[in-house]
């Protein structure tokens, strides 16, 4: 004789709620039970704007930008994230800005942006470029996560240019103008649109006050430095958490000023809300009465 075991199973619908989680430093993330996917933006940090003493000199280039949506996860398993760093404004005599380091989560890697360009070559490559100092030509963006650093000006002042962003070139100097740093790219990702990874602007020429800093670009970019041996002559530095490139030292007469730090990276990472069915152990009684008078029904 058949017989019902145990309660009657009445499917109940529950939702595991949508979640954002912001990485300023280094960190992991543990995925939500019935998490299968996630959507993700990872921005490398910040190149630095190149120092000075008697030459032109670039922007740093913007952090590396990747973001995507349906990246395949184990639900509830944790996933390394790390957080780069801006590369450290400093005054390095005749040389060239530091890059920014690597940003991860997971499999997805973004390039650290370019340091800016200086007097001597040097490796100004990066997620965007570095802006070209007095020699070397500009820095080469990451193919999907940057652009290109700007080019220096003409005579009769050689200015520096601006550092590459995420969204854009970074802008070439003329005579009178240092090149302006590249816009970086907006994400919505965090529930409101934020500009990352924009490109450091060019530095100034001390010995006029027509010749022009370049400023940074949208996404955290530091103005480039405006005037000879004062702290104005220091490039502004990046945007923390934005992948900013940091902006580039003035030209310096006798002295020494310092380029801008990079701004240091981030990971955000979404996961969508959920819909899914369980079943409850709930004693339908209509049901219970009709299996008794069936016969059916076993203690």
């Amino acid at each position: 004789m058949p017989r019902l075991v145990g309660a009657v199973q009445a499917p109940v619908q529950e939702t595991q709620a949508e979640q954002i989680t912001t990485f300023n430093s280094s960190g992991t993330l543990t995925t939500q039970p019935r998490t299968t996917e996630v959507e993700y933006l990872v921005v490398a940090g910040g190149g630095s704007g190149c120092g000075q003493y008697p030459s032109d000199s670039g922007g740093g280039g913007g952090g590396g930008f990747r973001t995507a949506s349906g990246h395949p996860v184990s639900s509830a398993s944790p996933y390394p994230v790390v957080i780069g760093g801006g590369g450290t404004g400093s005054y390095d005599f005749y040389n060239v800005g530091n890059a920014g380091t690597n940003s991860s989560f997971d499999t997805i890697t973004s390039i650290g942006g370019g340091g800016g360009g200086g007097f001597n070559t040097g490796t100004i490559n990066g997620g965007s470029g570095g802006g070209e100092g007095r020699n070397g030509g500009a820095g080469t963006g990451t193919v999907g996560q940057g652009n290109p650093g700007g080019n220096k000006g003409g005579s009769p002042i050689s200015l520096g240019g601006g550092g590459g962003g995420a969204g854009a070139v970074g802008g070439n100097a003329s005579t009178e103008n240092s090149g302006n740093g590249g816009n970086g790219l907006a994400s919505s990702i965090s529930g409101s649109s934020v500009y990352y990874a924009g490109g450091g602007g060019g530095g100034g020429e001390s010995n006029s006050p027509s010749y022009s800093r370049g400023t940074g670009g949208l996404g955290g970019g530091g103005d480039g430095g405006l005037a000879s041996n004062t702290p104005t002559g220091n490039g502004t530095a990046g945007t923390a958490n934005t992948g900013g490139g940091g902006g580039a030292a003035a030209k310096a007469s006798g002295g020494a000023n310092t380029g801008g730090s990079g701004g240091s990276g981030i990971v955000i990472t979404k996961e969508a809300a959920v819909d899914y069915v369980l079943a409850s152990s709930i004693w339908d009684l209509r049901q219970v009465f009709r299996e008794v008078k069936a016969g059916n029904w076993t203690n």
